[in-house]
């Protein structure tokens, strides 16, 4: 896929005043990863609390999307400085068909230009290692997991609702492992 030029937004603890800038980005070969400024985001595919994208290094959310036209990227109750990256300043320009950048809210700025395939393949490759399971256990329908894959599923849903930031992403987690533990129930029987 060609580079495009996206609004890319944190959400995650944020309160709509995230860090958010107007810059190109580029795909992944499936077009599921976004890379941007040296991060590469991988998409929520709706499973997102407040964002669509999740920095694959640290979890945030990012809202990722077309800059709009009449410069309401961000949300009504949202606030804060838009970074509008240098390199393609006279592109952005063409989309919201003005002449010159609104200075209340916007700054030019440099970013990194890097693309982290190589740096987000290694740390990928290495959660995969670090785990006795197979990547496609989170795929599997319950009944087609075995005793063991089924606790160790219980287990780390278990650790994630904790660490869930949102009521939301809680109560979606807690109803994945309360149907994994009803079929282990079943098992135990």
């Amino acid at each position: 896929m060609k580079p495009e030029i996206k609004y890319v937004e944190l959400k995650s603890d944020s309160n709509g005043n995230g860090s958010a800038w107007i810059g190109l980005v580029s795909f992944s070969k499936s077009g599921k990863t976004i890379y941007f400024n040296n991060k590469a985001y991988r998409s929520l595919n709706g499973s997102g609390i407040s964002g669509n994208y999740m920095d694959v290094e640290t979890g945030d959310e990012y809202w990722i999307s077309s800059p709009k036209k009449n410069l309401k990227d961000r949300h009504y109750t949202g606030g804060g400085i838009i970074f509008v990256e240098r390199r393609i300043l006279a592109d952005y320009l063409r989309i919201i068909n003005r002449t010159e950048l609104p200075k209340k809210r916007y700054v030019l700025v440099d970013v990194d230009t890097t693309i982290p395939k190589e740096r987000i393949n290694q740390l990928e490759n290495e959660i995969f290692e670090t785990s006795e399971f197979d990547a496609d256990l989170h795929y599997k329908k319950p009944n087609e997991l075995s005793t063991k894959e089924l606790e160790f599923l219980i287990a780390e849903l278990i650790e994630s609702e904790e660490n869930a930031m949102h009521n939301k992403g809680r109560r979606t987690i807690k109803r994945k492992r309360i149907v994994l533990e009803t079929e282990l129930e079943k098992r135990l029987l």
